[in-house]
């Protein structure tokens, strides 16, 4: 158990630095680590469903610890965080509803599939003109929904999707990043519901789980996400981001792999 508990604190640690650093709610890291630790540790068929509804709870005090720490230098897009959370609170229980009618297999790829699609985008940099404005109300509700629906599949915060959305809508880096950061929350709030609610009845669960969450890794994991979010949020400021993100793309193509693999 010390051990376990032992990774379940390094990982928090690594995945709480790039959340605040890079807006991404540290998910595309931190369920490809579950699910091995999991593995390891845990007798269940129920693995990578265990390991996302997880990440999407320790996702919540991760944002919270981030959104502090961007507060500070005044980057959150307001306006853009009641246009796109009401859309991705409700695309986040749809996405839990739908994950429950996946087999470990099948969600495990769909996961190495998307973490994939990311890391190419962001070796290439690739980034469709920002000619746009951003959508009403009304179309900001469509993407905000497929936003929280493939996020919450997934288990990540979004800021994957969230960032790169907002940047081809006119808006600065530093802001999407930070405001993403804060979208992290309808996500980790709806997924954290959605994912005790669906499994609440599934059988052959660990002990210390509620549904689909297994409280020992996230209480490992907060404990120092939650330190080391704010140490990355200010470094988002000062930091090559574009170039860190390369680098991290080659940690997520392996781990895609290792998900594709399972």
């Amino acid at each position: 158990m010390l051990i376990e508990l032992g990774i379940y604190l390094v990982s928090g640690a690594v995945v709480g630095f790039f959340a605040g650093l890079l807006g991404i709610g540290g998910g595309l890291i931190l369920v490809p680590i579950l699910t091995s630790v999991f593995a390891y540790y845990l007798n269940t068929p129920h693995l990578v469903h265990l390991a996302i509804g997880t990440s999407l709870a320790t996702i919540l005090i991760t944002a919270i610890s981030s959104v502090k720490a961007h507060q500070k230098y005044q980057a959150i897009r307001r306006d853009l965080f009641k246009k796109l959370a009401v859309g991705i609170f409700v695309g986040g229980f749809l996405g839990a509803w739908i994950a429950q009618f996946m087999s470990a297999s099948l969600l495990s790829k769909t996961f190495a599939i998307l973490e994939l699609l990311i890391a190419l985008r962001m070796i290439t940099n690739f980034q469709p003109p920002a000619t746009r404005n951003m959508p009403g109300y009304g179309g900001s509700f469509v993407a905000g929904s497929l936003i929280g629906t493939v996020s919450t599949l997934v288990g990540v915060g979004g800021g994957a999707i969230n960032i790169p959305y907002m940047a081809c809508h006119n808006i600065k880096m530093q802001q999407a990043i930070a405001t993403s950061a804060a979208l992290g929350l309808p996500v980790a709030i709806a997924g954290t519901i959605g994912f005790m609610w669906t499994g609440w009845d599934a059988i052959n669960l660990p002990e210390y789980t509620t549904g689909y969450i297994y409280w020992p890794a996230f209480l490992g994991i907060v404990v120092t996400s939650y330190f080391t979010a704010p140490i990355g949020a200010k470094l988002t400021h000062k930091l090559p981001v574009k170039n860190l993100k390369k680098i991290f793309a080659v940690l997520l193509i392996l781990l895609a792999i290792k998900m594709f693999l399972f």
